[in-house]
């Protein structure tokens, strides 16, 4: 029983010593925005508790925080997920805009269904068309060595213009630049149902579901071999294969993973907030503010669910703060002023990682030629 305390406590420790510098650097940057918002001869407290009623303020602003957080969270788990495999899998985007189209598809074609069974086999479809959509991108890399971010970005154009296509076709209402609606079925439970204070919100038991991935992604990769596995070649590929892992089947299972995790935050956001797509014209935005949640989440699941907290209050509170004559533009500085603490320490381990390849590849070849 001891032991098993003492791995928990080790654990917490280990988790909060990986997400402290993050939390330092999101303190630091309110500061700066403080004084950005005093130099605009603006009171900063004012500013601030704008920026929490308008995201806090009642349970319905709280509600409709929580359902943009929701998506941050898995967007920012896939890319993280990509990360501790050493992938930068910008594909993200993409991968959210298959998994909202085939979870369209499949909540409008499966009908009959019990709802129970209806809801959970859209988000299965969902989940696993993002996960095949990114396994392309795993492919090409693990057997032609094409870069993922190359790839990720082009896969992305053709998800989004693939997507536009079959909303105006097979799935389109006739004269209208929408899909046709999911079905009652497959629509996921709402807080609004049984709790009356969120009468005026979309929120959703995505939000608990994204949650469960977090901890589910935390699992794998903390306590599973292949979790094991997938850190060890982001870590250092030539240790890990010097080691005998397999480098190509990492990649490849990291990258599906990965598209899973964005194709389920796709297939929430038809299932529990819009109920069809729209001709989207451009990309949704999800995708690219996961790079910046996982970023500041320091790549840990945990501290994904507090960045994609963090981001989810500030897009929602952004508006009422400028209600208060304070620029909306300061809410983007405060991003940006933690991204760059935050991205100033990834370089740094990037820049360590690469020393410590160069100085393996030199070992390995010495080993080859004695």
């Amino acid at each position: 029983m001891e032991s098993k305390i003492n791995e928990y406590r080790e654990a917490l420790l280990k988790t909060l010593k990986e997400i402290a510098y993050p939390l330092v650097a999101i303190f630091i940057s309110f500061i700066a925005g403080g004084i950005l918002v005093y130099s605009f001869g603006k009171n900063p407290v004012v500013a601030y508790t704008a920026l929490i009623k308008g995201s806090m303020g009642d349970w319905n602003k709280i509600g409709e925080t929580l359902v943009t957080v929701t998506p941050l969270i898995l967007t920012g788990l896939s890319i993280a997920f990509g990360f501790r495999c050493g992938l930068f899998n910008i594909g993200v985007e993409g991968q959210f805009i298959i998994g909202t189209i085939a979870a369209v598809w499949a909540g409008w074609a499966f009908t009959g269904l019990p709802g129970i069974l209806h809801v959970t086999l859209t988000l299965i479809i969902g989940s696993l068309a993002g996960g095949l959509w990114a396994s392309v991108i795993g492919l090409l890399k693990a057997k032609v060595g094409s870069h993922e971010v190359i790839n990720g970005i082009m896969m992305n154009y053709i998800a989004m213009y693939l997507s536009n296509y079959i909303v105006m076709t097979f799935l389109n209402v006739p004269e209208k630049a929408y899909s046709v609606a999911i079905a009652d079925t497959a629509k996921l439970w709402r807080f609004s149902q049984a709790f009356s204070q969120f009468n005026h919100s979309r929120l959703n038991i995505g939000i608990i579901f994204s949650l469960i991935v977090a901890l589910v992604a935390y699992y794998i990769l903390n306590k599973t071999v292949r979790g094991y596995e997938i850190r060890a070649v982001g870590f250092n590929p030539y240790a890990a294969e010097y080691g005998g892992i397999s480098v190509k089947r990492n990649i490849v299972l990291a990258m599906v993973i990965s598209g899973i995790f964005a194709g389920f935050a796709g297939a929430i956001m038809t299932t529990g907030v819009q109920y069809r797509v729209n001709n989207l014209f451009g990309f949704t935005g999800y995708g690219l503010d996961g790079i910046a949640v996982a970023l500041v989440g320091n790549n840990h699941p945990i501290g994904v669910i507090l960045s994609a907290l963090l981001f989810g209050i500030l897009q929602k509170g952004g508006p009422f703060m400028q209600i208060q004559g304070i620029p909306k533009e300061v809410v983007g500085i405060i991003q940006g002023i933690i991204i760059l603490f935050v991205a100033a320490n990834f370089v740094k381990v990037i820049v360590e990682n690469m020393k410590q390849n160069r100085e393996l590849k030199k070992i390995t070849a010495k080993e080859e030629i004695e």
